[in-house]
Parts: structure tokens; sequence; C-alpha cells
């Protein structure tokens, strides 16, 4: 069976204040060519398929003419919900939509019930792990205490129990929205960390024979078994290193593994540069960045007048502009946003503790403070789920 892995499509979402709707409606075109061309026999979407719990209306059209798409073609299609997602507003006509051949898995309590779909060697149970917010699942799937790994773990259990009672022989593709151990972070993907931990190792996904993930940006291969698609557009600059691409995967007769990995359209092609600003106007090496989306860190000890203005000039598409003046470490002007590059709220909170009190947290105290920050994670997703 030959499966299109792909996810993170984020409809609605900008480039900084660039729209990607109409990079996004390119891709869908070339997601259906995809399909048609290489003879795809079902396609997968691992989350995040909007950008937000209530998507604006464009993007509910571009999803809208997806779904026309994917269905005129005959080819199954299985979707799941991420952590960008309203589950309950993306499941909404769910079981009407699969008379179409599409099939939106987005409810925790699914987990166990596959899409069966069947080829010349017997069938591939697809099954469905909608990106679990441990404080909102924990009592479905009973943990005493809530985290990604042991939510995943209590879903994949009903995966492996669900399998067990299907013909031997029976192939296997598990969908899951997480942040799998060994995958590479980039800037444009949402903190899902839940008492300081947000990934969960490769092996809770063990026993079955493909494993679709979405939620990180960046396509990767973390087994032969277990990758992710990553999005199909750059979401920021931390990407501009990134080949975005879907795998097509080949599914064996004995579950061997055989993927390829299909390029995306390019919309603009993502650059970064540094120096002072005289040096990035006046360097003929930097031509070949003049038609790119581009980010600027400027290294200037004063800052320029004038530095978007002068930069767009030569750069017409310079979306950011970073300061980062070159200074000694230990300057007391060094921003303070420079100080706090790269710390998380835990490690933020904690500094601040130190700096009134003299003396950082003890562990009764951080565990208070990773306490609350968990909270109010859980509440802004409770929120969101609500709206």
């Amino acid at each position: 069976m030959r499966v299109l892995h792909t996810s993170d499509w984020h409809l609605g979402r900008s480039f900084h204040r660039v729209s990607m709707l109409g990079a996004q409606a390119d891709f869908i075109r070339h997601l259906v060519l995809t399909v048609r061309e290489r003879d795809v026999d079902a396609v997968v979407v691992s989350g995040d398929v909007y950008d937000r719990a209530v998507p604006p209306l464009a993007a509910v059209e571009l999803f809208d003419d997806a779904l026309h798409r994917l269905a005129e073609l005959g080819v199954p299609t299985v979707m799941i919900s991420g952590n960008h997602d309203s589950a309950r507003r993306l499941g909404v006509g769910a079981g009407l939509i699969e008379r179409a051949g599409i099939h939106l898995r987005t409810a925790a309590a699914a987990c166990g019930t596959p899409v069966v779909l069947t080829d010349t060697h017997g069938d591939v149970a697809f099954y469905g792990l909608p990106y679990l917010e441990p404080a909102l699942v924990k009592d479905e799937f009973a943990v005493e205490k809530p985290g990604h790994e042991t939510v995943l773990a209590a879903a994949m259990d009903r995966v492996r129990a669900d399998l067990a009672t299907r013909e031997p022989g029976t192939r296997s593709v598990v969908l899951a929205h997480a942040f799998v151990t060994g995958g590479a972070p980039s800037d444009s993907e949402r903190d899902i960390s839940v008492g300081g931990v947000s990934s969960v190792p490769a092996g809770v996904f063990d026993g079955v024979d493909y494993v679709a993930l979405g939620h990180l940006h960046g396509s990767q291969t973390l087994t032969e078994r277990v990758r992710y698609s990553g999005s199909p557009l750059p979401y920021s600059f931390s990407e501009t290193d990134h080949h975005k691409s879907m795998w097509l995967v080949d599914l064996g007769a004995d579950g061997a593994i055989d993927a390829e990995r299909i390029d995306c359209p390019v919309p603009r092609r993502l650059a970064r540069v540094r120096g002072r600003l005289e040096d990035l106007l006046a360097d003929p090496e930097l031509a070949r960045h003049e038609e790119a989306w581009l980010e600027a860190t400027l290294t200037d000890p004063v800052r320029p007048a004038e530095p978007m203005a002068r930069l767009c000039a030569r750069f017409p598409h310079t979306l950011s502009l970073v300061f980062d003046p070159e200074r000694a470490p230990d300057d007391p002007d060094v921003s303070y946003a420079t100080r706090l590059a790269g710390r998380d709220d835990q490690q933020i909170a904690e500094d601040f503790v130190a700096h009134v009190r003299g003396t950082g947290p003890d562990e009764h105290e951080q565990t208070v403070l990773r306490d609350a920050f968990d909270a109010l994670r859980a509440d802004e997703a409770v929120r969101e789920v609500a709206r």
C-alpha cells in the first residue's frame, strides 16, 4: 500500500506579515497532483490542519476545497487534530464526511478504533491518535500522573490491543501528533511541555509498522518506521535550512518500509544575514539573497537610522529585523531580550526568584512553579476547546 504522509498545514497562518494562503493553496494542488500521478492509495495528515482553534474563514474555505479535491480522487484520507486545532470543531460532521472517504479522527476515545483499508495483500489498520493534551484526557485513559508519555502509552496500549484481535498479517499505521525524543524542533512550534517534559520516547510506538508523526516542522527520520513529514511551508526563519517535503511510503506485504521524500513547492527562498548595516548593503556576496524572504541581524554598536527602509532598498523582501549589538557579555547595556533568549518560562521564573531573593528556588519551590505553569497552559487548552 502506498501512503502519502503529510502534516502541519497550519492553514490560515502568516509568515511574519506575509499571508501564506496562496502558498497553502499551491501546496494543496501539489498534494492532489502527487496523489494522482504517483498512484497513492491513502493520504494521512498528522495534525495541525489549522493554525488556530477558531481559524479565519479563508482558511476554512481552503480546507473545504482540499476535502473536495481529495474526495474527488477516490483515495481514502485519514486526518487527526493537532495541538493548534480545536479537536471538537475539526471533528464536526466527521460521520458525514467519512462517506466521502475522508476519515477525521479527533477524539481520544477512538484511538483504538482504526480505519481499515485493504490492498491485494490484506488489511492495513490506520489508527488516529490526535494531540492528547494530558490535562484533558487523563480521565479517559485513567492515568494517575498525566503527562505526554503516560497518555500516549495508554493510547498505544489500546492500539496494540485492537491489533491483536485482527487477522494475522494485518499491517498497521499510527498517526500521532507529539514531540518524540530525538526530533529537532524549530521556533515555530508551540511549546507543549507538561511538568517540564515535552517529549516522549520513540519506543512508545513499538509494535506497529509505520508511525506518521506531526508537530515538529522539519522533515526527519527518527527510525526507519517513525518519521516526521514536517510542515509543507516554512513558518519561522529557524526553518531556513529545512527541506520541505512529504513522505511517500510503500508499505510492503510483510510490513517492510520503503520511503521517498516528495518536495513541496517553494513560494520564496529564506535567508538570514548578519553584520553591520553598511556592510550588508555593500557586500556583493549577498546579491543571491536579494529576492529571498530575509531576516537581518544588525550588529552595529549603535542602532542605525531607518534600518528597515535601507535594507528593503536592496532586499525588498526583508521581513525580520533583529538587533544584536557587538558588546561584551558583561556590558550592562546588553538587552533584556538577549539575556532571556533560549530560556523557557520555568527558567525565567527561577532566575527572577534568584534575582529578588538572592538565592534560587529550592526543589519544592521549583515544583510549585512548574505546577503553576502547567495549570495555566492546561487552562488555556480548556478555554480553546470551549470556544
